[in-house]
C-alpha cells in the first residue's frame, strides 16, 4: 500500500465517540470524513488512580461502548481532565462551581490531560497527552462575566483555552487543551492501520 495516500483510506470508516463540537472540528483535521456517535454511559472518575490512568480509562470506556455496535469501523474515544494540585477537575456542576474553580486556577499553573483510545477489529491502543497551562490573574468581575457567558459550563476545569483573557502561557499541545491532541491521534490512527 503506498504511504502517500494520507490518513483517510476510502475503505475504512471512522467514528469519533463524542458530541463535542470542538473535538469534531479537531478530528476533522485528521480525518476529513467521519461519523460522530457519543458514548452514553455515565463517566465515573476513580480518584484513587493516577490522573493519566483515569483519562485513559475514561477514553477507553467511551471507545469500547461505541465500538461494541460498530465493529467494522475504527473508533476514537477521548476524555479530557484538568489536574490542579493533584486533584482532577472535571466539568463544573453549576455556575458557582465554575466560579470557584476559576478563582482557584487564577494566577496558578495546572495540567490538562487528554486520554485517547483508538480501536478497530485488529488493534486497540491507549495513550494520553499532557499540557502545562498557566493562568493570568483573574479578577472576580472577569470570572463572573465569563461564567455568565455560559462558555465554562460544559468544559473540564471550567474554561476553554480558545476563550480570551484566561491563559498566560502553555507548554505542550494546544489542541490537547481544547480536547483532542491532533498529533497524538494522527499517530495512533496510523499505528492501528498498519
Amino acid at each position: 500500500m503506498p504511504h502517500n495516500c494520507g490518513i483517510l483510506l476510502n475503505h475504512m470508516e471512522y467514528i469519533l465517540a463524542s458530541a463535542s463540537p470542538r473535538r469534531k472540528e479537531l478530528f476533522g483535521l485528521v480525518v476529513p470524513a467521519f461519523e460522530a456517535i457519543p458514548a452514553t454511559a455515565e463517566e465515573k472518575v476513580n480518584i484513587s488512580m493516577f490522573p493519566e490512568q483515569t483519562v485513559c480509562d475514561l477514553a477507553e470506556n467511551k471507545c469500547d461502548e461505541v465500538f461494541a455496535s460498530h465493529k467494522d469501523k475504527t473508533v476514537v474515544g477521548c476524555d479530557t481532565v484538568v489536574v490542579f494540585e493533584g486533584e482532577i477537575l472535571g466539568k463544573p456542576k453549576d455556575r458557582t462551581d465554575a466560579f470557584n474553580t476559576l478563582k482557584r486556577l487564577s494566577g496558578k499553573t495546572h495540567y490538562v490531560l487528554t486520554g485517547v483510545c483508538v480501536r478497530n477489529k485488529h488493534k486497540k491502543l491507549k495513550d494520553f497527552d499532557k499540557t502545562e497551562v498557566k493562568f493570568n490573574i483573574l479578577s472576580d468581575d472577569f470570572i463572573k462575566i465569563y461564567v455568565d457567558s455560559g462558555s465554562p459550563l460544559d468544559k473540564a476545569g471550567s474554561y476553554g483555552i480558545q476563550d480570551g483573557g484566561l491563559v498566560k502561557e502553555y507548554f505542550g499541545s494546544y489542541t490537547n487543551v481544547v480536547g483532542l491532541p491532533v498529533t497524538l491521534v494522527k499517530k495512533m490512527l496510523e499505528e492501528v492501520r498498519e
